[in-house]
């Protein structure tokens, strides 16, 4: 049993005083029973709900992220800024990390997460969870550097890529590419390869999860009901 404010204050939705706010305001329920006191103790596994929306009293949390350029995908680094410095301090107490990581020079979606479990089901090879990504280069991109992705591509040093996909816009120098790996500096090293430097990339779905439009750089928000069930189902 836990205190109800801690418990809430634990799904990463809240800060602790927001969360006494809340229930001395009557808008939490447990077990469909209205709450009023914070220190009241509860059982994680109860049924909560705030407004009348049902939320997880468990520990975990999962926040997508508009991750910006300039910031490191880590929990810590001492001399660069990571991308848990965007976070209030209570979020950043309840053992968040990047569930893959992005280059420092590279914008788009990050997936934030507490559930060890989860993020290893979605970055592991077994699994092919694919990833697209918004890439502009240096030059124009053609029929030819969309077959040598969708053929697999070794490149120099011997690193061997499984077959991608380069799908072709409007702009000559744009493309979506699809990713069914994660590795080092992939898409930068399979282009340059191609005599096309990347000057711009964009992480845009992870598997099921999309970058939400409403978020700006920088900003992130708790996954959705929805959006939680779709990767929970990789």
């Amino acid at each position: 049993m836990e205190r109800l404010d801690k418990i809430l204050a634990n799904t990463g939705r809240w800060s602790r005083k927001e969360a006494r706010e809340l229930i001395r305001a009557g808008r939490v329920s447990v077990d469909g029973v209205t709450a009023r006191a914070p220190e009241d103790k509860a059982d994680p596994a109860a049924v909560f709900t705030v407004d009348g929306e049902r939320i997880s009293g468990e520990k975990q949390v999962y926040l997508m992220l508009h991750k910006p350029a300039g910031l490191v995908s880590a929990t810590e680094d001492p001399r660069q800024p990571t991308v848990l410095e965007l976070l209030p301090e209570h979020l950043r107490r309840v053992g968040l990390f990047p569930a893959g990581r992005l280059d420092k020079d590279t914008e788009g979606l990050l997936l934030l997460t507490n559930d060890g479990p989860l993020a290893h089901r979605l970055l592991s090879p077994r699994h092919h969870v694919d990833k697209t990504y918004f890439v502009r280069v240096d030059g124009a991109l053609d029929r030819e550097d969309a077959e040598a992705f969708a053929a697999g591509m070794t490149l120099a040093d011997g690193l061997a890529c499984l077959p991608a996909g380069l799908e072709l816009l409007d702009t000559p120098d744009a493309a979506i590419v699809t990713l069914r790996e994660g590795k080092y500096h992939q898409i930068k090293r399979m282009l340059a390869q191609r005599g096309k430097p990347v000057v711009y990339l964009k992480r845009l779905t992870m598997g099921p999860l999309s970058l939400d439009p409403a978020l700006e750089k920088g900003e992130w928000r708790p996954l959705t009901a929805e959006e939680l069930a779709a990767i929970r189902s990789v």
